[in-house]
């Protein structure tokens, strides 16, 4: 027999892994403002290894429209400044013998909108996550009421991951609220 309350505390846990998934997953949407997370995920060959820009380099964000890059390594300054020209942020570095700027250009409305789709789209994907954890928890309540768990149990359970959902979506929905407004905001 399932312990009722463990289970339904696994699905809260994993409710908010998907709820974390998403902002990191907006963190690196860009909207118009300038952070390190932007750099995320381009590596570049540092003493043979591949590693990304934040384990060789110092990043830091000096106005809202840049982001300055200054290797611990100056020899490291071209393999970093070629990682993120063949990267897909579509950006040209600035290149000044000491360090890398970035200049961020103004998004343009469309842009803006196939940004907002994006987030959009993330979005859903992350209620769908959400739905989908609800759906297994409630067939398992299901399936264990042949092993012995009473209908009440079951009923109140199930009553309980669909509080724990609702609060999830609310909280999907508010965050993506907020990034669509960070996104489209001139």
């Amino acid at each position: 027999m399932l312990d009722v309350k463990q289970v339904i505390k696994d699905a809260e846990a994993k409710m908010q892994l998907t709820v974390d998934h998403l902002e990191e997953t907006f963190d690196h949407i860009r909207a118009g403002r300038a952070t390190v997370k932007l750099l995320d995920g381009i590596k570049c060959e540092c003493y043979g290894t591949m590693m990304e820009i934040s384990q060789c380099a110092n990043c830091s964000v000096p106005d809202a429209k840049s982001i300055l890059i200054q290797p611990w390594d100056k020899s490291m300054l071209k393999v970093i400044e070629k990682a993120i020209i063949d990267s897909s942020l579509g950006i040209m570095p600035e290149n000044n013998g000491e360090y890398l700027r970035i200049g961020l250009p103004p998004m343009t409305e469309d842009r803006r909108r196939e940004l907002s789709k994006k987030a959009k789209t993330e979005a859903e994907n992350a209620k769908v996550a959400i739905r989908n954890i609800r759906r297994d928890v409630i067939e398992a309540l299901k399936k264990d009421i042949k092993n012995g768990l009473p209908e009440d149990v079951e009923k109140d359970a199930e009553t309980n991951v669909q509080k724990s959902h609702d609060k999830y979506i609310k909280n999907l929905e508010a965050i993506y609220a907020a990034k669509d407004k960070e996104i489209m905001e001139v």
